[in-house]
């Protein structure tokens, strides 16, 4: 029996001890509802949780960034739908106007419809916003860098790079180069009346008209038949159709030989334009050994395996070296996973009237009618494939959300296994410590009361 070191309260207090930390961490994560609140109670369980956390937290803003893509989506495809709606009025105005009942001042009538639908089409192509983020201006499109070309479209096939090609003949237009020369001295007299046709509009030249008069009815007869005149006075008078390419042609008929010697022109001729000629360089740029090209005066297209293609509009009368810088900046990059690299690229190309080659319908001319339900035709064509693209987008971003949706739900799951507390399994740990203090510390009290024995054998 010792005073000194009470042994048995020692080794009851060194227990009780244990039983309070014990019971102390219990009811730690009885608190939290955590298994691990300190990188002590699991270090590779702290470090696997953690990271899981962080994947966890990006795979719920990711599923988030998703959504907000479809909500772009959503809204391009909303403004193209109208812009569809426009180009199928603008088609129907063109039957219309290529309906051989309808007269000038209808299709003029007509025109003045057609260019209002071309001002919307454009507002709406550069006015459609997502958090002012313009989407149908090009801008979310690859963009190409180069000079004396416009107009410049790429497919998403695409890749950046640099592409040459040269122009080695512009595109030309159809012209003709008269032996009448028109001043103010000019003037009709018996024997020279008749009537000239420029691509079949009629010009009656009558007995008594004067230079500006013929000019007039020579001018107002070649716009409708899509030509224009040099200026007056004209030494000699010069005729040049307004387009360019294969496609351009002059056809002047007159009604009598003195009518035709006075333009000094046949009784009847034909003139045609000339598209460009191109060649593409396939060994000092990005173009492969496949690339071809076509050309509709001077709009040239390449395309090459796989869905290639580029589209620009040249300058008028550039020939010469073109290259081209296609960057991979411009398409949206929309972040669908929670990790580098997990993303998804959207394009979407421009659609105003310039890039649909829309801008210049005009169903007032001999055959602008006909031409404008070609060229709207091809403009439809953009738009659905657009269409098509911005579906497939909104659907791939559908499925991703609900791929990133359960692989959080899997993750949180597997990640509640390590980290969450069994709250069961603590409770039954709670009530084991707690009736184990209450013992120790009853123990600890008996204990303590042990030295007062040794006084009785001093009695």
């Amino acid at each position: 029996m010792k005073i000194n070191n009470n042994v048995p309260a020692n080794i009851t207090n060194m227990q009780l001890l244990r039983n309070e930390n014990s019971l102390a961490k219990t009811m730690e994560r009885l608190a939290s509802g955590f298994k691990i609140n300190h990188a002590a109670d699991d270090p590779s369980g702290m470090a696997i949780s953690g990271k899981m956390r962080a994947q966890i937290n990006g795979l719920d803003r990711a599923s988030r960034n998703a959504s907000d893509g479809i909500s772009v989506i959503q809204t391009a495809d909303g403004a193209l739908n109208e812009v569809t709606s426009m180009i199928q009025r603008m088609n129907e105005l063109a039957v219309q106007a290529a309906n051989g009942i309808t007269g000038q001042e209808d299709k003029e009538a007509i025109q003045r419809e057609i260019d209002s639908l071309k001002e919307e089409i454009d507002r709406v192509a550069t006015s459609t916003e997502f958090n002012t983020k313009t989407l149908l201006d090009g801008s979310l499109n690859t963009r190409i860098y180069a000079d004396n070309i416009t107009r410049q479209q790429a497919s998403k096939e695409v890749s950046a790079g640099e592409y040459k090609l040269k122009i080695d003949q512009a595109a030309k237009q159809a012209e003709v180069t008269t032996g009448f020369n028109l001043n103010d001295n000019t003037k009709i007299v018996d024997g020279e009346e008749g009537t000239v046709e420029i691509n079949g509009v009629e010009v009656e030249l009558k007995v008594g008209m004067k230079g500006q008069e013929i000019y007039q009815a020579l001018r107002d007869a070649a716009e409708i038949g899509e030509c224009t005149l040099s200026d007056y006075p004209a030494s000699p008078l010069k005729i040049t159709s307004t387009a360019y390419g294969s496609d351009a042609e002059i056809k002047i008929t007159f009604s009598n030989d003195v009518v035709a010697g006075y333009f000094g022109l046949p009784t009847e001729s034909n003139y045609v334009g000339d598209n460009a000629k191109v060649t593409i360089d396939s060994t000092n740029s990005a173009f492969s050994k496949q690339a071809t090209y076509s050309t509709d005066g001077n709009k040239i297209t390449i395309t090459d395996a796989g869905g290639f293609e580029i589209s620009f509009l040249a300058e008028v009368g550039f020939d010469g070296d073109v290259t081209m810088n296609v960057t991979d900046v411009g398409p949206m990059d929309l972040q669908i996973g929670a990790n580098e690299g997990q993303y998804m690229t959207v394009y979407i190309p421009a659609v105003d009237t310039e890039h649909l080659y829309i801008d210049d319908v005009d169903v007032t001319t001999v055959n602008g009618a006909k031409k404008a339900l070609d060229k709207i035709s091809d403009a439809l064509n953009i738009i659905n494939a657009a269409r098509a693209d911005l579906g497939a987008y909104q659907n791939r971003l559908e499925s991703s959300v609900s791929s990133l949706d359960e692989t959080s739900e899997n993750m949180t799951a597997a990640m509640s296994r390590i980290s969450d507390a069994d709250m069961a399994k603590e409770m039954t740990e709670y009530t084991k410590y707690n009736v184990l203090s209450q013992s120790s510390t009853s123990a600890l009290s008996q204990a303590n009361e042990l030295p007062q024995l040794a006084l009785q054998l001093l009695q």
